[in-house]
């Protein structure tokens, strides 16, 4: 409401409103110009006086628009206006046969051409100015209600994406020690049977966690840090397991400037190596196509493990990107698991291909 408070124009500027004046002109142009056809003085002399007449009244609509500041509670304000309005109309009038009268010339009631026209202009301002402010008040709550109408529909706006920003803050809050606690496990196996990789192995991670961690409170990144993130962690895992895990990226260029959610890519990744090639006693070997075909962009985790069994794809990893993804592209973004012949998994996304800087 504040928003629409500070739209509203107010004192001298709402009185002098130039779309008014210039609605109030054209509508007073008018009848001044029919009954000047017909009246000794003349045409200009009619349209003075009705282009007089109706910004007295634009005047009188726009002083009771705004004073009093209270009103009674059984005195609506357009009541006011409309009657202010029509009240003004033989003193108007009276005002300007007075002034037009020459000096040493009879009052114009005393002359019947003079009091005919007096009448005849007095009567039709009150006659016409009332249902002219009707209308302006009709306008004018029309005009409020589409305001009002924007300024909640922005309002909701803004609340949609903070309320989207901070669901996918808290997305990422959950995918933090999801991955964590993985990497961190992976580490541990290799300390558990002594092997002397061990410090190695947790050196590199160290370094990796450095340049990953900052990015998980990121709302985007883009397909080319992430795949950074990804050589590195797959060559971590080949550390741990260097006859077990072999991989392969094949990434399009034109893809790694695009925007996606931070660990999109890095999730299917650890799925494969944690779902698929872990559990298989002679390894495996993941390949990581990346794509932009036209406005999509395409990603594809391929990888030879153990295949897909009862439960895979509905781990707190993927569900947790299914629903990142449905936050960041509505349902444009699908993504797809499949069992690959003779075993294997094959993850498969696709989103819109949009550039980081959109």
């Amino acid at each position: 409401m504040s928003t629409i408070a500070a739209a509203k124009p107010s004192g001298l500027a709402q009185l002098l409103n130039w779309r008014r004046a210039r609605a109030v002109f054209l509508l007073a142009l008018l009848p001044g110009f029919l009954i000047g056809l017909g009246w000794d003085s003349g045409v200009s002399a009619a349209i003075v006086r009705t282009e007089t007449l109706g910004f007295v009244a634009m005047l009188v609509f726009g002083l009771f628009e705004q004073w009093p500041k209270r009103l009674p509670g059984w005195l609506a304000r357009w009541v006011l206006q409309v009657v202010a309005v029509a009240l003004v109309m033989p003193c108007a009038t009276s005002a300007i046969w007075v002034l037009s009268t020459e000096p040493g010339a009879p009052p114009f009631w005393q002359e019947k051409l003079r009091a005919e026209g007096f009448a005849m202009f007095c009567g039709m301002g009150i006659l016409l100015t009332p249902w002219v402010a009707l209308g302006a008040l009709v306008r004018q709550k029309e005009a409020l209600a589409r305001h009002q109408a924007l300024a909640f529909e922005l309002e909701r706006s803004e609340l949609e994406r903070q309320a989207l920003n901070a669901r996918l803050h808290l997305m990422q809050a959950q995918v933090k020690p999801h991955f964590l606690f993985n990497t961190l496990a992976n580490v541990q196996a290799l300390v558990d049977t002594g092997s002397p990789r061990a410090s190695e192995v947790l050196g590199s991670l160290i370094a990796y966690l450095r340049a990953a961690v900052p990015r998980l409170n990121e709302t985007a990144t883009t397909l080319g840090q992430e795949l950074q993130l990804v050589q590195a962690y797959l060559e971590l895992m080949h550390m741990r397991m260097p006859d077990r895990l072999q991989f392969a990226l094949h990434v399009d260029d034109a893809a790694r400037g695009l925007r996606c959610p931070p660990m999109t890519l890095l999730t299917l990744v650890e799925n494969a190596v944690r779902h698929g090639i872990d559990p298989s006693e002679e390894g495996g070997r993941i390949a990581i196509h990346v794509e932009r075909h036209g406005d999509r962009c395409r990603v594809r985790v391929n990888d030879t493990g153990v295949g897909l069994r009862s439960g895979d794809g509905q781990g707190t990893g993927l569900s947790t990107l299914r629903e990142r993804l449905l936050l960041s592209f509505g349902g444009d973004a699908q993504l797809r698991l499949s069992a690959r012949e003779p075993h294997g998994v094959s993850a498969e996304l696709d989103f819109p291909a949009r550039a980081a800087s959109a």
